[in-house]
């Protein structure tokens, strides 16, 4: 399997992103999480996030401390190269936050987005 080099610079996880990954991915007893893109809502796009344990074939690495963050290498050419993902929570609500320079637009619920 060959894997392609994704520098941490292309994908960023903030600090809170990281905790959380890592808390979710020990839970689960996973090595990573595997992010990628389909094609979903009324703008086009939205992002997947799954538990595994290895990479698929071309997947990007990124490795971080105790665990890895696998990367769809089409979703990455598409439209994940810059994000920067965070995870924020408050008294209602807790969520991963994708910034990404790449977004054109999104749906008014804000699960879809368009490159």
């Amino acid at each position: 399997m060959q894997q392609q080099t994704v520098t941490q610079a292309d994908i960023q996880l903030t600090a809170a992103a990281q905790d959380r990954m890592r808390v979710q991915t020990a839970q689960q007893s996973a090595a990573g999480v595997r992010l990628s893109v389909r094609a979903a809502g009324c703008s086009g796009l939205e992002y997947v996030v799954d538990f595994c344990d290895a990479p698929q074939a071309g997947d990007h690495v990124l490795e971080f401390e105790d665990f890895s963050l696998f990367v769809d290498a089409d979703s990455y050419a598409q439209a994940l190269g810059g994000l920067v993902i965070d995870f924020q929570k408050d008294a209602l609500s807790s969520a991963f936050v994708f910034n990404n320079p790449n977004k054109k637009g999104e749906c008014g619920c804000g699960v879809s987005f368009t490159v």
